[in-house]
């Protein structure tokens, strides 16, 4: 998926931000470190000091990469009974993404994000809807730190989906302690149809849960923080943190410098962007794509001139492949993380990618994006070493010492068990 991917209805990728000129690709080795994998959308460690990692498959298997980096064979869980029938040649819904709690050494809790079939007791009045996107509590089980205790699910949160698609839900805790979820508009395109807010679109909509970044408070029987931004308003969910996001795939916080959330919001069909999320900030969608204004009913022809007030720009944005095809990078940003590693002319950059040059075939970019003493950001294409087409992108990880990975596929659907994660190094010079 990744999906996110958002490449039915259009999404995308190109150069860079703000205008600086091209610069020389930066050359990077692909090393592997698993295979055997079916979609794997996200990548996490666990936090208990056995330096352990847990990658989550779209069809609904959470597997365990062991001390020594081995993929064992067996699930750590296994919910793929709970998901809707995924579309093997595409699809956006199931086993979307994973979080452990930050006290996971002592409480053994770890959060799912995934898709199940709408539930019944709504069908009546969302006729036509597709899913519902479910976020639930899990415990390890109290004998087998390999395996988890499903009789131990808690579901934290339950949002109706209209369309397959534009899902979200990365999942992860903040320096805070606070839970935080992404979630897409709804689905379809240009933020319009069923389901959507005829007036506004749901990224506008504050009593929407769609196209927003939640923010709530597991430990809690209140699960609402009581510094949400818009607590106590009337007119607004108070689980919102941020609004105006599309279809947010991957977002992370950095490591270090400020902590800051970073998230790829996948956009319609000429640009992509990538934002930094801040408290109560609103990013745009639907009434921008990216830094241009947006007309959802002529999403190609954007308006020379809209009302900006109150928006937060993108950090980065580039042309997406399906309608910009001049300096195209793609067609759906894939959101990555801030390095933190060994390699210190990396630090602080920002690593992420695109899912594709195209649906059709697979030709996935990474990109390394290097914010400069005037606070702007500017990114650069990279030469990987021995490969001359990337898999699809779905996703990126970082591990605990700040080293990040690419989680790649060579099908558009969650099918065939034969995907890759790659750990991203400089080449050799």
């Amino acid at each position: 998926m990744r999906t996110a991917l958002s490449c039915l209805s259009a999404a995308a990728a190109a150069l860079l931000s703000i205008t600086a000129p091209a610069a020389a690709q930066v050359k990077i080795k692909l090393v592997e470190i698993a295979s055997g994998l079916t979609h794997p959308l996200a990548m996490v460690s666990i936090p208990d000091g056995s330096g352990r990692m847990a990658v989550i498959e779209q069809h609904g298997v959470v597997r365990i990469i062991d001390e020594r980096g081995r993929l064992r064979p067996e699930p750590f869980i296994d919910i793929s009974a709970k998901l809707p029938p995924l579309r093997p040649y595409f699809d956006e819904r199931g086993l979307l993404g994973i979080a452990f709690h930050p006290n996971y050494r002592e409480n053994g809790k770890f959060y799912l994000a995934y898709s199940v079939p709408l539930r019944s007791k709504l069908f009546e009045r969302k006729v036509w809807w597709s899913h519902t996107n479910v976020v639930a509590e899990y415990k390890v089980s109290k004998d087998d730190p390999n395996v988890a205790d499903d009789r131990t699910e808690r579901i934290i949160s339950e949002i109706d989906w209209p369309q397959f698609n534009h899902n979200g839900h990365w999942i992860g805790f903040g320096p805070d302690g606070m839970l935080y979820i992404s979630t897409g508009d709804g689905g379809y395109a240009n933020d319009w149809g069923i389901g959507h807010n005829v007036t506004m679109g749901n990224g506008q909509d504050l009593m929407s849960p769609h196209g927003k970044i939640l923010r709530i408070n597991v430990d809690s029987d209140d699960p609402i923080p009581p510094d949400n931004p818009f607590v106590g308003r009337n007119d607004a969910l108070p689980e919102i943190w941020a609004y105006g996001l599309r279809n947010p795939w991957r977002c992370s916080f950095d490591m270090g410098g400020d902590n800051e959330l970073i998230c790829g919001d996948v956009q319609q069909n000429s640009y992509e962007e990538v934002s930094v999320i801040t408290k109560g900030a609103n990013l745009g969608w639907r009434r921008m794509e990216a830094d241009k204004c947006f007309d959802f009913l002529q999403p190609d022809n954007h308006p020379a001139d809209c009302d900006k007030t109150g928006l937060t720009m993108p950090i980065l944005y580039y042309n997406n492949c399906t309608a910009k095809r001049e300096n195209c990078k793609g067609i759906s940003v894939t959101g990555g993380f801030v390095y933190r590693g060994e390699y210190k002319d990396w630090d602080g950059k920002y690593i992420f990618g695109d899912w594709s040059m195209s649906f059709d075939t697979m030709d996935g970019k990474i990109f390394i994006a290097t914010k400069g003493a005037d606070g702007k950001w500017t990114m650069e294409e990279t030469e990987v070493e021995g490969m001359e087409k990337l898999p699809y992108i779905l996703a990126f990880a970082q591990d605990e010492k700040g080293e990040v990975y690419a989680l790649t596929s060579i099908s558009t659907g969650p099918v065939g068990g034969h995907d890759k994660i790659y750990r991203i190094v400089p080449a050799a010079p």
